[in-house]
């Protein structure tokens, strides 16, 4: 997911380093921007298997589904998600490009983890029983983004550039939500009245307190200590209020046309839609799945995991390749603090609304391997370069939960 946090760097507009005597440069131009080519086939193509699903799906995923069909089904309807999901990530670029801080960010966020409420949502409120698909899929993103892709770009950049800087307030501000957010949603649960489980007034509280602080966390994200989340200086481990460039220094007013933005918006919803209504038929293909196999229920999380991040994977480590360490912490970090600041309200509110038993406590196992995770990260983040020894760690943690994922 991109996660809501500002670009590493703030690139002036030509405009304004242009000297007083200098030329001006030609005014941009009105006309709407140009759709790539790609960009219209993965809209043609999702918008094709929805239609394709609406009128055969029913006969498709019929009980009793037979082996080959749900295989067909599940490829073509991973490989659809999949393509729209990096849709969504590519017009939401566009669009936090256009509009700067704070709302492309805002966007940004919204719209992978809208993608994520909506996986988890349509298996939560599926036919089979999975009360819990929520804290399955916010505990395996944990350790896909923190241990498998965290260490993809440590090993990757290390061994590209050697030891890379980053800003160690913003990675401590990360991980001081994560530990927080993790803990108060995933092992709390353990120790109250239910097994596992939030009562309605404590599910209420729950969603409440994390969605208000997820909500701050954001605000002074992109505003009062947006200086957290950028490169610092070479040799420095963070950067002086003086050197943070303005909440709207990414923003070009003159690429903000209205007809421009009505195009973004449109494809960005364009490709959002497809995803909602193929939800539910891969979560049919899901519960099937699980159950023909005879494999842990949390795989189902794995899947969802998988789907919604693999673009912001690729991204945070084509970062890494650049030497954008900070970049790479965003996204990966980040994208687990949005993650738990907005699933777990978003699950617990759908557990009140429908009545849907919600079980978010993690087993000792998994409270194991997310302290492990947590006490690494913290310790890999704690200087202020980076190096692949700390990335070959995270990936051997990350190997011990998926061997552990079906052999516990």
């Amino acid at each position: 997911m991109r996660h809501s946090s500002p670009p590493a760097t703030a690139t002036p507009s030509s405009s304004r380093d242009a000297s007083p005597g200098s030329a001006q440069p030609p005014a941009p131009s009105l006309r709407p921007q140009r759709v790539p080519i790609s960009t219209w086939l993965k809209l043609g193509w999702a918008w094709l298997v929805v239609i394709a699903f609406s009128l055969y799906g029913g006969d498709w995923l019929a009980e009793p589904l037979a082996p080959t069909a749900a295989l067909a089904a599940f490829g073509a309807l991973f490989f659809t998600i999949i393509a729209a999901s990096f849709g969504v990530v590519h017009e939401a670029d566009h669009l936090a490009h256009k509009l700067g801080e704070p709302y492309g960010t805002l966007i940004l966020t919204l719209s992978i983890v809208s993608i994520e409420v909506i996986l988890i949502a349509s298996v939560l409120l599926g036919p089979g029983e999975f009360p819990t698909i929520g804290r399955d899929s916010i505990f395996a993103v944990m350790m896909i983004i923190a241990n498998l892709v965290m260490g993809l770009c440590l090993v990757a950049g290390g061994l590209k550039h050697g030891e890379q800087e980053f800003n160690a307030q913003g990675a401590r501000a990360y991980l001081s939500m994560i530990v927080l957010l993790a803990g108060t949603a995933l092992v709390l649960p353990n120790y109250l009245s239910g097994a596992g489980e939030f009562t309605g007034p404590q599910a209420a509280t729950i969603a409440t307190i994390t969605g208000v602080l997820y909500a701050v966390f954001l605000l002074l994200q992109m505003r009062g200590e947006r200086r957290l989340y950028i490169q610092p200086p070479p040799g420095a481990m963070t950067v002086a209020p003086a050197r943070a460039p303005r909440p709207d220094a990414d923003a070009n007013p003159a690429e903000a046309g209205g007809a421009s933005l009505w195009l973004s918006s449109a494809l960005l919803l364009g490709m959002i839609v497809p995803i909602v209504l193929l939800a539910h038929h891969l979560a049919i293909v899901i519960d099937y799945g699980v159950a023909a196999a005879n494999a842990p229920v949390a795989v189902g999380g794995v899947l969802i995991a998988i789907i919604v991040f693999t673009p912001e994977s690729i991204t945070a480590v084509k970062a890494a390749l650049n030497n954008e360490m900070q970049r790479a912490i965003n996204l990966c970090l980040g994208a687990f603090v949005s993650t738990v600041g907005l699933t777990v309200p978003a699950v617990l509110v759908i557990g009140l609304l429908t009545d849907k038993q919600v079980i978010m406590g993690i087993s000792p196992m998994e409270i194991v391997l997310a302290a492990l995770t947590l006490l690494l990260s913290m310790l890999s983040f704690n200087g202020q370069r980076t190096s692949v020894m700390q990335g070959a760690m995270h990936l051997a943690l990350f190997a011990t939960y998926g061997f552990l994922l079906f052999n516990a």
